[in-house]
């Protein structure tokens, strides 16, 4: 049933304690993990041009420092996971990546940085309501 599963990380607090959760999954099914974090470009809307660049380096340092967490995680269980970093709309490049590699299964946090704000973070909001494949979400105190 679950082949092919996406993990969505953000870096944020909860995010080792669903890359467990996605873990899980693969390694019950035997099924191939990619990890997606997602550089969000809305936060360059409000920036001068002379400091977007360095903050686009920022958040794809700390994009791919969340992917690469996971992927320890994912190796520490036996598990190979493939990486992707991509810039634009989390919500939206997420659903591409499901799609590009075929997922028949998102897991994702439900709060990235706004816990205290949001019950479901927004993101994870878009993705479970717009997904054409089924979305674990997992809380932070999950």
């Amino acid at each position: 049933m679950y082949d092919r599963i996406l993990l969505a990380t953000d870096g944020s607090d909860h995010a080792e304690t669903v890359a467990a959760h996605a873990v899980d999954i693969a390694q019950t099914r035997d099924a191939t993990l990619t990890i997606v974090s997602v550089v969000d470009d809305r936060a360059f809307l409000v920036l001068g041009d002379d400091h977007v660049q360095s903050v686009r380096n920022e958040l794809r340092t700390r994009a791919r420092e969340a992917a690469e967490t996971a992927a320890s995680i994912a190796a520490d269980a036996g598990l190979e996971a493939r990486i992707v970093v991509d810039t634009g709309s989390p919500a939206e490049c997420i659903l591409a990546c499901a799609d590009d590699v075929d997922a028949d299964l998102i897991v994702m946090g439900t709060s990235g940085d706004n816990y205290e704000k949001n019950v479901v973070g927004s993101v994870s909001e878009r993705v479970f309501r717009t997904a054409r494949t089924p979305v674990l979400t997992v809380g932070a105190d999950a």
